[in-house]
């Protein structure tokens, strides 16, 4: 099965796939990704609802890390990334008036922001092309033979950039988190609602 017949049948699966994080201010996105770090989106969904009513970027600067744990502690790591969100929003202001920047370089310069986050935000907020390797999408990339088994994540986003058409890879992102959150799960995948069964080496070993 070619690129092309992946990308319609997921086409197909999920025709408007997007983030499933909920956010309105591009620094929100920036933080509900830091947080989804081991964390469910609708954990984190859950937690930034009452964290974003509270707080505003400004102030988000000036709280007190006890009252952003006491918020965003059923995230996990709670401490870590209340001190995250602190530093981050501190440097925004200081850096870049309060935006989020059109720079992979300095947004993974940002505590808790690594090469996936900067790529999902720069995805949703500017529109740029990029393919964010998280769990689902390494599971997904592997048991569909579009990567190794021993790839690591640098390895299978230069993979999929190499097989998957330039003006596909944002939603391409979105449709595999989806396919692999819903679908190719990591534990009882519902092989019998996926379209890729002739070439999934999971359902070949499992048959």
């Amino acid at each position: 099965m070619n690129s092309i017949s992946i990308l319609e049948k997921l086409d197909n699966l999920y025709p408007n796939a997007e983030c499933e994080l909920n956010y309105q201010k591009d620094y929100e996105l920036l933080i509900a990704v830091v947080l989804s770090a081991q964390c469910t989106d609708k954990r984190v969904n859950m937690v930034t609802r009452e964290l974003f009513k509270k707080y505003n970027l400004q102030q988000l600067a000036n709280a007190s890390i006890t009252d952003i744990e006491n918020i965003i502690y059923p995230v996990g790591t709670f401490h870590r990334k209340a001190m995250y969100i602190i530093e981050i929003a501190k440097r925004l202001i200081q850096d870049f008036n309060g935006q989020v920047p059109n720079d992979a370089k300095y947004l993974e310069s940002l505590p808790g922001v690594g090469h996936k986050t900067a790529n999902v935000v720069l995805s949703n907020i500017y529109n740029v092309p990029a393919i964010a390797v998280d769990t689902h999408v390494s599971r997904v990339s592997k048991r569909l033979k579009l990567a190794n088994k021993s790839d690591d994540v640098k390895i299978i986003e230069k993979k999929l950039m190499q097989k998957f058409p330039r003006n596909s890879w944002s939603k391409l992102h979105h449709q595999l988190v989806l396919f692999g959150r819903y679908i190719c799960k990591s534990q009882k995948p519902e092989c019998p609602n996926c379209p890729f069964q002739e070439i999934c080496k999971y359902q070949k070993k499992n048959s």
